[in-house]
């Protein structure tokens, strides 16, 4: 089973990475200061207290037996260090038991002789006691237990925190740094799909890809709005030359031609060349388009009233009359026009010949989605995604049709422009079905 990457956008990408990045050096220096650190800190904590060891046994070595009992008590009230001889039953536990405290009883032993005793508890009380001998006299000396320790977990945690923070700081400046140009290229590129040709980037930035990226990109602009003003002068030349030859070519016809029924194959031929005139130029229409809510109802019924013979198409509208989308007025209707057109085509039932459509509704939140469902033959499954295709036509056997291959790739123009979507698929019972989704009006 391929596992499914959760989809991210470039900022949380970089700023993953630089952060992950930036985490692994903080970790390796806090391992490393950590090492350098114990060898020093284990060599000071056994010479501190290798030092108060020493400066109480001259002490005591120096003193009699009544000075001694004195010192010993008076040292007994010093908070930091506790002095007390050492009895045959004292119960104590060793001082090792992890890395740093081998280390300082290690040096205590050099330091002291390798007849001292290193305790980490005396009769249970904790602490770090050093057992000395003076002459046949035996002692202990208890110091603050923070002379002979490693720095404190809560320091480390402290210390790394301060880092974590700083590093995502960083990582997040960084990141929306670095991703500042790509947002904005982004940004022009979506104003470019929209219809704004006059969208330009910074050509004077001081890294010098991405000026070149933004020279391009205005190139490519520039070059775009040229073809988009070539191609609009062209579409209307064309249909100014071709419709004033075919008008005259209708009315010599209506003049000329005796023959009643050449003259009505004449008037088709010449009513279909027009029509496909007009599709080549719904296809090319500019992708601006304003919405505005339209009443879906009233609008199917006025575009299925084009179809009045009941022997080759009947059309059953169950769309409730208050229902309102945000749409074109005139692209919806256009919409509607060529999805009947389509479906009075290539719709018809096997066995009456008539196609039979039903417009039905289904409201999914915020949209609304139109549903025009034919009963006919429908379409291969394999062919459906290349419906919208520009001349395509479902059946090989269609290629006689007397259409463009142009009105379901109308369809789905004119529902992108209006921030909609298409989707066709093959009804259960027979024949295709069309999912016109639109935004709802409030």
């Amino acid at each position: 089973m391929r596992l499914r990457l959760l989809p991210l956008s470039l900022f949380w990408r970089t700023f993953f990475l630089l952060a992950l990045l930036l985490a692994g050096g903080v970790f390796a220096w806090v391992q490393t200061l950590r090492a350098l650190e114990f060898e020093p800190r284990a060599v000071q904590a056994a010479q501190q207290t290798a030092g108060l060891v020493n400066l109480t046994r001259a002490a005591l070595r120096q003193a009699d037996g009544i000075n001694r009992v004195a010192i010993l008590k008076g040292l007994g009230a010093q908070q930091t260090v506790h002095v007390a001889p050492r009895e045959p039953g004292d119960r104590w536990e060793p001082f090792e038991v992890d890395r740093f405290t081998r280390r300082v009883s290690a040096e205590l032993r050099a330091s002291l002789g390798p007849d001292a005793v290193v305790a980490r508890a005396v009769n249970g009380k904790p602490g770090m006691w050093v057992g000395f001998t003076i002459e046949r006299d035996r002692y202990w000396l208890q110091a603050e237990p923070t002379h002979a320790s490693p720095l404190s977990g809560s320091t480390w945690f402290v210390w790394i925190g301060i880092a974590a923070l700083a590093t995502l700081i960083g990582s997040a400046a960084v990141a929306r740094l670095i991703n500042r140009p790509l947002k904005q290229l982004s940004f022009a590129a979506s104003r470019i799909r929209g219809g704004d040709l006059d969208s330009r980037l910074d050509e004077n930035t001081l890294t010098s890809e991405i000026r070149e990226v933004n020279m391009g990109f205005n190139r490519m602009a520039r070059e775009l709005a040229r073809v988009e003003e070539d191609r609009a002068v062209m579409l209307a030349g064309i249909s100014h030359d071709l419709r004033t030859p075919l008008a005259r070519l209708r009315l010599e016809t209506e003049m000329s031609v005796s023959d009643d029924e050449a003259k009505r194959n004449m008037a088709a031929d010449i009513e279909q060349l027009d029509r496909i005139i007009d599709k080549f130029m719904d296809y090319a229409r500019p992708g601006e388009t304003e919405v505005q809510p339209v009443t879906v109802s009233r609008l199917i019924e006025k575009e299925a009233n084009a179809f009045r013979d009941p022997s080759q198409i009947r059309i059953n509208t169950r769309v409730p009359a208050d229902l309102k989308v945000l749409a074109d007025e005139t692209e919806l209707a256009r919409v509607f026009l060529n999805l009947f057109e389509n479906a009075r085509r290539y719709g018809r039932g096997t066995y009456t010949g008539v196609t039979d459509v039903v417009v039905t509704h289904v409201r999914a939140g915020s949209w609304a989605i139109l549903t025009v469902r034919d009963h006919g033959p429908g379409v291969a499954p394999e062919k459906l995604h290349q419906l919208t295709t520009p001349f395509f036509r479902g059946d090989a056997a269609r290629t006689a049709a007397t259409g463009a291959g142009l009105g379901l790739a109308i369809v789905e123009k004119a529902l992108l422009r209006m921030g909609g979507s298409l989707e066709l698929n093959n009804a259960p019972g027979g024949g295709l079905m069309a999912h016109v989704r639109l935004k709802r009006a409030a």
